[in-house]
């Protein structure tokens, strides 16, 4: 896995649905679990990574709080538009596990075919905003 920061690979957050000043979407990419984005309420919630060069992965970890569920699409053109689906997360059927009080950290394998973004939409949290602290991939 890679452990470098994905900012530091050339990735870069190109959406995301809420910001907040003290905790941008770019904390999703600094490597560091104590930063983070946070939604503003309602969902889906959704963010965009764009990566600087096509990339093959195989998994991608993330690393949040109160997500219930996400999907996960990726695209290979140079704009974000047009996704595929890779994954709806499932853990116990289509749900993360609420950790209550504790970061979620769930690893969802991918067909480790090229990508160039990976479109990440939260449609259920466990309560009104969820949280998240980091994004690693696989390749």
């Amino acid at each position: 896995m890679i452990d470098t920061p994905l900012s530091s690979l050339g990735a870069k957050v190109v959406v995301a649905t809420s910001s907040d000043e003290n905790h941008p979407p770019e904390n999703i990419i600094d490597g560091n679990t104590n930063t983070f984005w946070m939604s503003t309420g309602m969902f889906p919630q959704e963010f965009i990574i764009r990566f600087g060069e096509p990339t093959k992965i195989s998994a991608v970890t993330v690393d949040s709080y109160s997500v219930k569920h996400l999907k996960i699409e990726k695209n290979t053109s140079q704009n974000a538009s047009q996704f595929d689906p890779v994954t709806e997360k499932a853990n116990c059927l289509s749900e993360f596990e609420n950790t209550e009080g504790h970061l979620q950290a769930n690893t969802i394998l991918l067909s480790g075919n090229s990508t160039t973004h990976l479109r990440f939409i939260i449609t259920a949290g466990y309560g009104h905003f969820v949280s998240v602290h980091r994004v690693c991939v696989q390749t």
